[in-house]
């Protein structure tokens, strides 16, 4: 990790924890993590816990909420969808975007993500892109490949100056909820092929956009990840749903 990119540590709830629980796992959570200035903190609960969770941190500054997913339009009949404004308004600051859970459950395309970011950030908010292959991809020498494709179609909507505001997220599908995780030097690897690809689309800014690994991430190995060349933060899921071991994860 570059001394220069304050660390990240990003929690998606997924469809866990309502407003109720929210509010027992936020008390918990910020007596056992103080206030720190030297890292950034998101909480990305699902959408119908969002007010309950920016309650729970409003004498916080130091934790920014996000939503997990938003629609391509920013209004309509669209039953069961979210829009970035909707998500603005309600006090969200980030947004997953082509989480593997959408592009390879919900079917959403690369297409569709480079749409939804280029709404996120017209409407002030940060998109944290996810990028990942599948198992039976890496199996075929094909990772830096989907990789590179999930990536350059992510940003291909946002001018340079917006694409080096965002977050690239590398969540290998094979390691996401199966106990398996990408060792650091794997991380590293693709780590550095994103750098490299975002410093030739946004230039030398690219330095300064957090890359953040996401796979069955534990307390036990957060550090061990951190460590690795190029990786600046921890997308966590459920890891990130008890509180005690998010916070001692946030402390990393």
């Amino acid at each position: 990790m570059a001394a220069h990119r304050r660390p990240v540590f990003a929690a998606n709830w997924k469809m866990n924890h309502g407003p109720t629980q929210a509010k027992t796992f936020l008390s918990e959570f910020l007596v056992r993590y103080a206030a720190r200035d030297d890292r950034t903190v998101i909480l990305f609960p699902p959408s119908i816990t969002l007010a309950a969770a920016r309650e729970g941190v409003r004498a916080r500054r130091d934790i920014a909420l996000g939503v997990q997913n938003v629609h391509t339009a920013d209004k309509g009949a669209f039953t069961g969808e979210l829009s970035a404004a909707l998500a603005a308004d309600a006090g969200a600051a980030f947004v997953l975007v082509g989480h593997s859970e959408r592009r390879h459950v919900f079917g959403e395309t690369d297409a569709q993500a480079a749409q939804k970011c280029a709404r996120v950030v017209e409407h002030g908010l940060t998109p944290v892109l996810c990028v990942g292959e599948l198992l039976e991809q890496r199996e075929r020498g094909e990772t830096e490949a989907v990789v590179l494709q999930q990536l350059r179609m992510g940003i291909s909507m946002l001018a340079p100056t917006a694409a080096r505001r965002m977050l690239v997220a590398y969540e290998p599908v094979w390691a996401i909820g199966t106990g398996r995780t990408a060792t650091p030097d794997d991380a590293a690897t693709v780590h550095r092929v994103i750098r490299d690809a975002l410093a030739e689309q946004v230039g030398v800014e690219a330095l300064d956009i957090p890359l953040l690994y996401g796979g069955s991430v534990t307390a036990a190995n957060a550090a061990t990840l951190l460590e690795a060349d190029e990786v600046d933060g921890l997308l966590v899921g459920g890891a990130s749903l008890d509180a005690a071991g998010w916070a001692t994860i946030c402390s990393t």
